[in-house]
């Protein structure tokens, strides 16, 4: 799959990767396919389209892992076979991302608030060197709860970390409600213009989109630190997922499993040929 595929038909690697999520995750028996559904054009538009083998991507919302493990398998990284053990016991797939196993998982993430730091820390590390790189971060908006984001965020604004790129999935919905009755709006586009980051917001399932903001935000040695606050739908292509908040954690019976993949291919592949 080249980027040139890709641009050409968006639509179509992301309905392929939708399906290889839901059979990770009905194979598996487990929950968090929602906010895997909801970030996976995010993680298409950066790994496919974006990412150097200089720049570290790090998936901050680990509890999407296997939206993440999908891509990777596309990409070659992951085997078929590797795949095939994720959620089983001893495998190197397990149900947040481990580290040290694959170059394209760098650190354990999915205690929220750790990811944008360590993607701080390796944005300065670049600058230090002189290095021509990007560090992206892939967060949850609830994860903007998180004290040490915050942090983080203050300390790219004071070093003046242009080449630090926070993605943030505002599906609307975190652990326990929606996001902006549980601690009010923390993922705006205001909120992070005012303490110094670019920002801009996008639709998060635009895989176009995403990568021309990227390109875009790319050019811009200002000494601002990069925010691209994308606009999702938790559980995005599954009708009955979509919006809802239980689809953070259940599992898929045999007929939900039937259902949602019957819907990813109507949506993702017969747009492709009536157009």
């Amino acid at each position: 799959m080249t980027a040139e595929d890709i641009l050409n038909d968006p639509r179509q690697i992301s309905g392929t990767l939708r399906l290889k999520i839901l059979g990770l995750y009905n194979k598996a028996n487990a929950g968090h396919i929602g906010c895997s559904l909801s970030c996976i054009d995010l993680i298409i538009a950066v790994l496919f389209l974006h990412k150097s083998e200089e720049d570290t991507f790090i998936l901050s919302k680990g509890h999407a892992a296997a939206a993440l493990y999908a891509c990777l398998n596309t990409l070659g990284e992951i085997t078929d076979e590797e795949l095939d053990t994720f959620y089983l016991d001893g495998t190197t797939l397990p149900a947040h991302p481990a580290p040290r196993q694959y170059k394209g998982i760098p650190f354990a993430t999915g205690s929220l608030g750790h990811g944008l730091p360590i993607a701080t820390g390796i944005a300065h590390a670049a600058k230090i060197g002189g290095e021509e790189s990007f560090s992206f971060a892939l967060l949850s908006d609830g994860e903007t709860n998180e004290g040490t984001t915050w942090e983080a965020a203050h300390y790219a604004i004071q070093n003046q970390l242009d080449n630090l790129f926070m993605i943030i999935d505002k599906n609307g919905l975190q652990g326990f409600g929606f996001t902006d009755k549980v601690l009010g709006e923390t993922a705006s586009v205001e909120k992070w213009n005012a303490i110094g980051f670019e920002t801009i917001e996008i639709d998060g399932h635009d895989i176009i989109a995403i990568s021309l903001a990227v390109d875009e935000l790319k050019t811009h040695k200002n000494g601002l630190p990069k925010a691209i606050i994308a606009n999702t739908v938790k559980g995005k292509g599954v009708s009955y997922m979509e919006n809802k908040l239980e689809w953070h954690y259940l599992p898929m019976n045999k007929d939900q499993y039937e259902q949602a993949t019957q819907e990813i291919k109507e949506r993702y592949y017969k747009e492709l040929t009536n157009a």
